[in-house]
């Protein structure tokens, strides 16, 4: 089976290199970036304005390999891949939820933003809490580190080479 996707756009960031980087988008809390749409998908765009948040879906550019047993950025203990956002996965793919600033032609400004400069756009979907947001969740050993993100920074283990 084979399957193939292609970028849609570019996400351009503040962040040239991982180390120091935020690790999710709640520890980048007023950082800036945008999505620069490739020009055939701009009409897609439309009525997007509408929503206040959307999630980004990317390709990690610059992670190669993985760990099925992986010790993540939040944390000093080893864990089964799956169970973290590491970015060395099998299928490179990120998700992240950034607050949508404004669209302008094929531009869009984004905030929140915890991904590097360059990062290939594979999609866009609104956020809608109704859909997105759940009750009654477990997070597993997160639950130790709750309310910590925001205090994490990326560091160079999962750089590609590494």
């Amino acid at each position: 089976m084979r399957i193939e996707y292609h970028p849609i756009g570019i996400i351009h960031t503040p962040f040239e290199d991982p180390a120091g980087m935020p690790i999710q988008p709640a520890g980048a809390v007023g950082i800036s970036g945008s999505i620069e749409l490739f020009p055939e998908y701009a009409e897609g765009l439309l009525d997007i304005e509408g929503f206040s948040h959307i999630i980004l879906l990317y390709h990690f550019h610059r992670s190669a390999g993985f760990d099925l047993i992986t010790t993540p950025f939040m944390g000093k203990q080893e864990h089964g891949l799956f169970a973290t956002r590491t970015p060395r996965r099998p299928n490179p793919i990120g998700l992240s939820t950034v607050r949508l600033i404004g669209v302008e032609e094929q531009i869009l400004r984004i905030e929140e933003v915890d991904m590097l400069n360059g990062t290939p756009l594979l999609d866009i979907k609104p956020y809608v809490p109704e859909f997105d947001r759940l009750r009654d969740c477990r997070t597993g050993w997160l639950e130790r580190e709750q309310g910590l993100v925001r205090n994490h920074k990326s560091d160079d283990r999962f750089q590609q080479g590494r």
